[in-house]
């Protein structure tokens, strides 16, 4: 199958059958969600919701994170992955926001960037899920999944080289869907370790599937 095949055939299951498809983060507006994000870096969703549902009682703005100080903010994350350097980052986001962004979440990669704690796929988040601008935010599952599938090439090395090459041939108004696509699809099936090709049902334009196919019946023929 043709890469330009493999692709159709991605776009046209995935917004037959998830046409809605949406971060599981909960949150309620955009700094909610940087915030999240920012937490979530090697953590699990469901550990940050737990954490941001009190966390976002008592800080709920800006200028609560900004006029706040680690012994305040640190009880809140502590269950989080890396809470020390999560709460310097939060403090210096809140503060930043306020001081050099009017307390509004900027809406660019460029700028979203400058914000601690806040990297490339950050901000393409940020800004896929709140302004759904056709950027790919690529973590381990789109990693994973885009390189099984064969919608990038085994050759691609960095999440850069990943979000270039799905750049490049999702069209623009599937993109900030894509990114979920592939993140739910390596969530509940495509697993790190045990994929659940038996559960899967894009095995048909899949290369991992397809490979493991071919080498056994290889296996099979030497028996």
């Amino acid at each position: 199958m043709l890469k330009k095949e493999r692709y159709a055939a991605f776009i046209q299951h995935f917004s037959e059958n998830m046409p809605i498809a949406e971060t599981e983060l909960r949150y309620e507006d955009a700094f909610q969600l940087l915030v999240a994000v920012v937490l979530s870096a090697q953590c699990t969703d469901k550990r940050v919701n737990i954490v941001t549902e009190e966390l976002f009682k008592e800080f709920p703005t800006p200028e609560h994170l900004a006029h706040s100080h680690f012994d305040e903010l640190f009880p809140y994350i502590k269950s989080i992955s890396y809470p020390n350097n999560k709460t310097k980052h939060l403090l210096g986001l809140g503060k930043m926001l306020v001081e050099d962004f009017n307390s509004e979440v900027p809406s660019t990669v460029e700028e979203l960037i400058k914000l601690p704690g806040v990297g490339r796929k950050t901000a393409n988040v940020i800004t896929s899920v709140v302004w759904n601008q056709p950027n790919m935010a690529v973590d381990t599952h789109v990693f994973r999944v885009s390189k099984r599938l064969g919608l990038v090439t085994q050759t691609a090395k960095t999440p850069l080289e990943v979000e270039k090459q799905l750049i490049r041939h999702i069209p623009k108004e599937y993109v900030h869907k894509a990114h979920h696509w592939l993140i739910l699809h390596g969530r509940y099936i495509c697993l790190a370790r045990s994929p659940k090709c038996e559960e899967c049902y894009i095995t048909h334009f899949c290369r991992y599937f397809e490979k493991n196919q071919k080498a056994k019946a290889l296996k099979k023929d030497k028996k």
